[in-house]
């Protein structure tokens, strides 16, 4: 256990119009959430001399005094680049410039590290590159949902991309394989959603008129037998959105291990799959600098592909896509 120094800091322009919980995570590394919480809501944490809220954005000039903090040395990890699943990475880079870095994120890794698991990808990608003075992920992917991540290189870039997510400026496409023939009239679908945190820690999804509004749009993109590829766009960003919402249609996602169905996985055993078939394949926003919209897209792992293709040679497809 170690403890950090009192902490007095002016406001910049990058670091601006943020929240200050949010910013608070940013400088005291390795503090947990609740944690920060607590220090802002007892008003340890002044801003102008003066108590504010966890939800208060910061201004342009504002003296933020963060208090010492106790930091359990173990949440200190040491990340070897050396790592094979580290390493990696480098070739998971689609697209990269001052502003920004898209990665098509494999299956099986999450984004960043907490709840057991000591490292994600954000912070390896910082590990790789330690001369970066910012690196903060945009918008999360479950830890075995592939496809397109969205990294900000400056604080700046953040702020934007940020704005275009809540202004839902930002588009997001999914490929799902789901159970049975999906209907075509179904299009949309718009159910509450609640988060449960188990005992475990584990994040349980489900349609409860108690929770927040969700909206996500279908579009059948190829039938097989028993089986379809839809493609998934999802209005509000919610946990689990696209899973929970194919599994309220009687579609659950194939080799989905918290919302699935066991008897479909069993039935794509044959096809070489292993891993949940969700992978975020587009990812369309303005560039943070230019103001140029612009598409990112994730080619399909080979897994996917090679079930697909199996798929495609037992059946008659409808439509290819």
């Amino acid at each position: 256990m170690h403890k950090t120094q009192l902490q007095l800091v002016t406001i910049t322009s990058d670091q601006a119009r943020q929240r200050i919980d949010n910013f608070l995570r940013n400088q005291l590394k390795g503090v947990p959430k609740n944690m920060i919480y607590r220090i802002v809501t007892k008003g340890e944490v002044r801003v102008n001399k003066k108590r504010i809220k966890p939800q208060y954005k910061l201004q342009l000039g504002d003296k933020v005094r963060i208090p010492p903090v106790n930091i359990a040395q173990r949440n200190k990890i040491f990340i070897s680049i050396k790592t094979n699943k580290i390493a990696s990475l480098n070739y998971c880079i689609i697209f990269e410039d001052d502003y920004l870095l898209v990665l098509n994120k494999p299956s099986g890794t999450a984004v960043h590290g907490g709840s057991g698991i000591k490292f994600g990808i954000i912070e390896a990608l910082r590990a790789l590159r330690p001369e970066s003075c910012f690196l903060e992920l945009v918008h999360r992917l479950d830890r075995e949902t592939s496809g397109v991540l969205l990294i900000a290189k400056k604080r700046s870039s953040l702020r934007i991309l940020h704005e275009q997510l809540r202004i839902r400026e930002m588009r997001k496409d999914y490929l799902a394989l789901v159970h049975h023939q999906w209907p075509s009239y179904c299009k949309v679908v718009k159910v509450p959603l609640l988060k449960n945190i188990l005992q475990s820690g584990q994040r349980v999804v489900q349609v409860n008129t108690l929770g927040k509004p969700a909206e996500t749009y279908f579009t059948v993109e190829e039938y097989f037998d028993n089986a379809t590829l839809i493609k998934a766009r999802p209005v509000t960003g919610r946990t689990h959105q696209i899973r929970v919402h194919a599994l309220y249609t009687g579609h659950p996602i194939a080799f989905d291990n918290r919302y699935g169905d066991r008897q479909f996985d069993l039935l794509l055993k044959d096809t070489g799959l292993n891993r949940l078939f969700l992978h975020a394949t587009t990812l369309s926003f303005k560039h943070p600098n230019t103001g140029k919209f612009i598409v990112m897209k994730a080619p399909l792992d080979h897994t996917l592909n090679y079930c697909l293709n199996l798929l495609r040679k037992k059946t008659y497809t409808l439509k290819e896509f």
